[in-house]
């Protein structure tokens, strides 16, 4: 039993935009993905990775909304592929990553890093590369300040970290991730409130998956219950019946393990509230973005929807019902939920050696992969009650004695987790909320980067060391960005600064630092770089702002003035040398880069003079 979102058998819930194609050009709602094989997909949705319109334009016509929608539909797709065609659809996704890294804005860059990253989650051939993408995309969102998408980087390191095994170090993951959740900030990255609200959700719901995995119900149902909050005022039906179904996965699973430790009254409270939402998903579901067959009702398609009605209520009236599914399960990971739902109605019936087969057989075919060990433990131990109570099986006695002794050590295991997480979750917020406020001093609200003040600090530590390493220092200003804020708006002005903050700061190296000198001017440090080398460095950057899409510079580009640090020289002296040159390749035009030699050779023709004192000197 998994919930949607994320895991092999369910699919991402994302925020934002319809799911791609001429949706998605035109604006229409926020779109996941389906919740299992089998449904019939929806209208418009792709059917194949590989299915291409000869006609249709590359990518680099398509819109940043079009790209985020393909990149929804190749999710859930994905959830319900074979083997042998996820790696097609992994290789579509890249490529569309590689497209939003040209383009450079931060937002869309997360979102299809989380998308790439998911992709390999769920196809789980490639961990290691999930790892990297995740590494990347929690660089990225701590670089440009998506707080938003970066606890979901921790969410998702946390889901990879479960299907490791490493069940401890997920959980620190989580608490880092509700870290960050707990007090986020009211707006970021220019994003309007739904999306905002979006966001947030889809963050909780990814570590809400992570928790029920785990087993520790009690924070889950805070996080879920969060989740449903953040977009309360806003969501449509999809959201609603994500947010139900995976309440009812939850409480499912949540009542069985009550059972398990003899606390039978509360499981039987869980299993009618899951009964009664899954009767309550049945309207939002017929409206949902869900692949679906048409004139079919939710219970008869959705296996965590059957199985809660069978477990509040299990008599013959669901067999019918739960055979024809477990058939021809959505997943594969349905399987134990639904056997346990399917021998319990069963054994309300007196047929108590079919259902100890099924069980068995179920037992047998668990993949190894399987992401809940507590579903697991959870079927060993329906096969213990009716090898006992009925008397099948051998050997009754050491199963059951078995299921119990483990099932006794896991709950004390989960007590543990959830003591755990807590005091990491406090650790992590106390700690978050001290580097925010470092931070808050010492970044660029507009665009992320470094202030004056970052920079001032930073270049007076290279201008006092000792290390004979040499200092580029760049003073770039944007040609033409005063256009843009006279004949468009100011806020227009502002979207620029940030695309070309952030395709500086992707065009470079990684310990090369970009800082916002102020108004459109800024300053770039590149240690240990000779100045040939970083006038390389600063013509990928050049190049880089020139070629962007008219719609997201419109037509800004960069003068840069370029020189190195001198020995004994201080940080004023050296930028202002920088901002000398940068003037120069002002006055010839602008879109290019001028260093501190350029200039003094030029003034020297134009005074008719001799060598400066500066000839002889590095620049």
């Amino acid at each position: 039993m998994c919930p949607l979102d994320g895991e092999e058998s369910k699919v991402a819930a994302e925020p934002g935009i319809a799911p791609g194609g001429a949706a998605a050009e035109r604006g229409a709602g926020p779109s996941a993905a389906t919740s299992g094989a089998g449904f019939t997909a929806d209208p418009g949705a792709p059917t194949s990775a590989t299915t291409q319109d000869p006609a249709t334009p590359p990518l680099g016509d398509k819109s940043d909304a079009w790209l985020l929608g393909r990149a929804r539909e190749l999710i859930a797709l994905v959830q319900r592929s074979e083997k042998h065609e996820q790696q097609e659809i992994i290789t579509r996704l890249d490529e569309l990553l590689h497209e939003t890294q040209r383009r450079g804005e931060p937002l869309l860059v997360a979102q299809i890093l989380r998308a790439a990253a998911l992709s390999r989650l769920i196809s789980a051939s490639a961990p290691d590369e999930a790892g990297r993408q995740l590494d990347e995309m929690l660089a990225h969102t701590r670089r440009h300040g998506a707080t938003l998408l970066r606890a979901d980087a921790h969410a998702l390191r946390g889901r990879r970290l479960v299907l490791a095994g490493h069940e401890d170090a997920a959980l620190t993951e989580i608490a880092r991730a509700l870290a960050l959740l707990d007090d986020p900030p009211s707006q970021e990255l220019g994003l309007g409130r739904r999306a905002w609200d979006r966001l947030l959700s889809t963050a909780l719901n990814d570590c809400w998956i992570v928790l029920n995995q785990l087993g520790v119900y009690e924070v889950a149902e805070e996080v879920i219950t969060r989740a449903h909050q953040a977009v309360r005022d806003s969501a449509g039906p999809h959201e609603i019946t994500m947010l139900l179904m995976n309440r009812v996965k939850m409480l499912l699973g949540w009542g069985l393990r009550l059972e398990r430790i003899g606390r039978s009254d509360q499981a039987g409270e869980r299993f009618r509230t899951a009964a009664s939402m899954a009767i309550a998903v049945e309207a939002p579901f017929a409206e949902s973005l869900f692949p679906r067959k048409a004139g079919v009702a939710a219970v008869d398609q959705v296996a965590s929807l059957a199985s809660a009605l069978a477990l509040a209520a299990p008599s013959d009236a669901h067999i019918e019902r739960l055979r024809s599914l477990r058939a021809a399960p959505l997943y594969p990971y349905d399987n134990p939920l639904l056997s346990i739902a399917l021998a319990r109605c069963l054994e309300s019936i007196g047929e108590h050696e079919e259902a100890f087969r099924l069980l068995m057989e179920d037992r047998h075919h668990i993949p190894e992969e399987y992401p809940q060990p507590s579903m697991r433990i959870g079927l060993i131990h329906e096969l213990a009650r009716f090898a006992d109570r009925y008397d099948i099986g051998d050997p009754r006695a050491t199963l059951a004695d078995y299921a119990g002794a483990l099932e006794a050590e896991l709950w004390s295991m989960r007590e543990s987790q959830s003591a755990a997480l807590d005091t990491r979750r406090e650790h992590e917020r106390l700690s978050a909320a001290h580097g925010a406020i470092t931070q808050q001093a010492l970044q660029d609200p507009l665009t992320g980067l470094p202030n004056r003040r970052a920079l001032d600090d930073r270049l007076r530590a290279f201008a006092t060391s000792t290390s004979s390493d040499p200092l580029a220092v760049a003073l770039i200003d944007l040609d033409g960005f005063k256009g843009v804020n006279d004949q468009r708006s100011h806020a227009d002005g502002d979207d620029v600064l940030r695309v070309v903050a952030s395709t500086l700061r992707d065009s470079l190296r990684g310990d090369d630092i970009v800082a916002r000198y102020g108004g459109d001017e800024f300053i770039t440090l590149l240690p240990g770089a000779t100045l040939s080398a970083a006038h390389q460095a600063m013509n990928r950057a050049v190049t880089a702002v020139d070629e962007l899409p008219q719609h997201l510079s419109h037509g800004v580009t960069l003068s840069v003035g370029l020189v190195a640090l001198r020995a004994g020289e201080h940080g004023e002296e050296v930028l202002s040398r920088a901002d000398a040159a940068m003037y120069q390749a002002k006055r010839r035009g602008g879109n290019q880069i001028a260093s501190c030699g350029e200039v003094a050779d030029e003034t020297e023709t134009a005074t008719g003079g001799g060598p400066t004192s500066d000839a002889g000197q590095p620049t």
